[in-house]
């Protein structure tokens, strides 16, 4: 694709309104300097420089779409505590809406800290407690989408396997969305099973394509465009989950590409440098759906997903791409053919 191409596509982007539902998560990052070894056991003495907080889980998705879109909405379960508290301002600061996020007061705001030492993880500690919506949380928010649905052009499922995003959750919503005609993506979670019939595309890695397909996992060819595994895993998926497009992606080799009655299709990886793979995951569902509703095909919508991925990746830290980075990796790439 090129720039003119990618400029008319992004020029669509800022009067788009999407939904983003899952898990929605604090992530916090404690930045410090290893000096010593400590006396009490074998292991790392952090000195704490400074913190930094960020959206995380499906606020990081909501996070990466702001970039683009003016109108980003998010919904997950959110504690009554200082975290909970805490992620509602950060994600107010960017005009990000919360107003259907369900506040549950018996319920902790998931907290993710990652402890960074030049420029290294050292350790992540997670605060969590996997909890499911009840019945009436979860009419709650069907009846929130509903009343919204024609002014929303996307809807993103977020599941990090923390418990908010359920099959009844993603069948209710996803009926309301079709007979709206709108775009509905999701982004699984390998340890959580859920029926996306529905939904109009699935972004699995490899890993989670492989479990859901039932094909048995085997590590890949190095001719990844040839991968004859992978080809059964994906087109098994578009049939078991009955969706327009399965988007595989293979981190630093790249995605894949499936669609209903086409030749799969391989988008080698642009990252040129990594740093930080924490985030990858969230750009990519956010850039693909992204490029889909901005009526790109489903071929371009995957680069600019992958393109986007490549950008974050070589930050560190729960990274976003912004307009400006994204054409300019494009850019380099064209000077590079």
């Amino acid at each position: 694709m090129n720039l003119t191409r990618l400029q008319e596509l992004l020029g669509r982007a800022s009067s788009k309104r999407i939904l983003v539902i899952g898990d929605l998560m604090l992530d916090e990052f404690v930045w410090g300097r290893v000096g010593r070894i400590s006396p009490e056991a074998p292991v790392p003495v952090v000195e704490v420089t400074g913190e930094s907080f960020y959206p995380g889980g499906a606020a990081n998705v909501a996070r990466n779409l702001r970039e683009f879109v003016d109108g980003v909405a998010v919904i997950g379960m959110l504690g009554k505590d200082r975290s909970g508290q805490q992620l509602r301002e950060l994600l107010a600061r960017q005009n990000i809406d919360t107003s259907n996020a369900v506040e549950d007061e018996t319920f902790c705001t998931i907290v993710k800290t990652r402890i960074i030492a030049l420029h290294q993880q050292v350790v992540r500690v997670d605060r969590e407690k996997i909890v499911s919506p009840s019945a009436a949380q979860i009419a709650k928010v069907v009846d929130a989408v509903r009343n919204n649905i024609r002014k929303t052009d996307a809807i993103i499922f977020e599941d990090y396997g923390k418990g908010f995003v359920t099959t009844e959750l993603v069948s209710q919503i996803a009926r309301v969305a079709r007979n709206e005609n709108k775009i509905v993506a999701a982004d699984p979670n390998p340890r959580h099973s859920l029926d996306w019939r529905g939904v109009t595309a699935v972004k699995p890695n490899r890993t989670e394509a492989f479990l859901a397909s039932g094909v048995p996992w085997r590590e890949p060819d190095e001719a990844l465009a040839k991968d004859v595994d992978l080809r059964r895993a994906g087109e098994a998926l578009l049939k078991k989950w009955e969706v327009k497009y399965v988007l595989v992606t293979l981190g630093e080799h790249g995605m894949m590409l499936f669609q209903q009655n086409e030749v799969p299709h391989y988008i080698p990886t642009k990252a040129r440098q990594v740093f930080d793979v924490s985030g990858a995951g969230d750009t990519a569902i956010a850039l693909f759906t992204l490029g889909l509703v901005c009526n790109a095909t489903p071929i371009e919508a995957a680069e600019i997903a992958n393109h986007g991925s490549a950008v974050v990746v070589s930050k560190l830290g729960t990274a976003t791409v912004t307009q400006d980075e994204l054409i300019a990796s494009f850019r380099e790439d064209s000077e590079h053919e």
